[in-house]
């Protein structure tokens, strides 16, 4: 059985090393994962190509939202998302899921981040962001701040909030916006997340940054210095992997092992 990570670019993803520890793990000797370098225009063509052999197919950017539109199925999560990083072979089509939303889940609880205590900005609003949205309301969070760098572009997150039952105040991209937060989520790569870093926070505000390297990012270092509450994309990556590991093979993921592929953080 084959799996693999569809993106572009998709060379640093971490995610062949977290499926294939896993394999190792359970002793599962026929399965492998590896990463493809995949652009809108050649999805359909790989999803063609795929044969029996495949166990399906983790998506990141720029796909996921092109994965919900390819899929012939759609959980109900992944359909009030509005985007996609999973796909599922399922007879002659494939079926759309979102485990991002309970790696999120999964990464603020593990580092005791109760986003419903205070206020919340979200950073950026692709389909990572969406996925964000939809974990904050399953915590109990009833409205976000999402700062962007131009509202034309929440119009696809916004209908997210909708469906998750959310509300959203749209803001300007700017330090002053996060640094006042209780919890800011950040969806930005980390170039653009550097645009608003070097603020001061206190130890009673917290971060999920999904960016997982380089580690500490310019956003997180001002919350790791006062000893703040950091979620971090490595913490996020591993539990949405391990989601998929789970649907892919209908085995238990041995977290222990996946999270010892992981770099070490700092």
């Amino acid at each position: 059985m084959k799996a693999a990570v569809l993106g572009h670019p998709v060379r640093r993803s971490l995610s062949p090393a977290l499926h294939n520890a896993g394999y190792r793990a359970l002793g599962m000797v026929e399965w492998s994962y590896t990463a493809i370098d995949c652009t809108q225009e050649r999805f359909d063509r790989v999803l063609d190509r795929a044969g029996r052999g495949c166990a399906g197919f983790s998506v990141t950017m720029p796909l996921k939202r092109v994965a919900l539109a390819a899929a012939t199925r759609r959980t109900s999560l992944a359909q009030v998302t509005g985007a996609a990083n999973t796909l599922l072979p399922r007879g002659r089509g494939w079926l759309a899921d979102n485990t991002d939303v309970a790696g999120i889940v999964a990464a603020l609880r593990e580092r005791g981040i109760e986003p419903a205590r205070g206020s919340v900005v979200l950073l950026g609003a692709g389909g990572a962001a969406q996925a964000a949205v939809v974990a904050l309301a399953s915590l109990g969070v009833r409205r976000v701040t999402v700062a962007v760098r131009s509202a034309a572009r929440a119009a696809d997150l916004v209908s997210t909030a909708r469906r998750a039952k959310i509300s959203v105040r749209l803001a300007d991209l700017s330090p002053f916006v996060v640094g006042d937060a209780t919890l800011v989520v950040s969806a930005l790569p980390a170039e653009a997340a550097a645009r608003v870093a070097g603020f001061e926070v206190g130890p009673d505000q917290a971060l999920l940054d999904m960016v997982y390297q380089p580690w500490p990012t310019p956003l997180a270092r001002p919350y790791l210095a006062v000893g703040a509450p950091v979620a971090s994309g490595h913490d996020m990556l591993l539990h949405q992997a391990a989601r998929q590991f789970e649907l892919m093979t209908g085995r238990d993921a041995p977290l222990a092992a996946m999270r010892a592929a992981l770099p070490a953080r700092p």
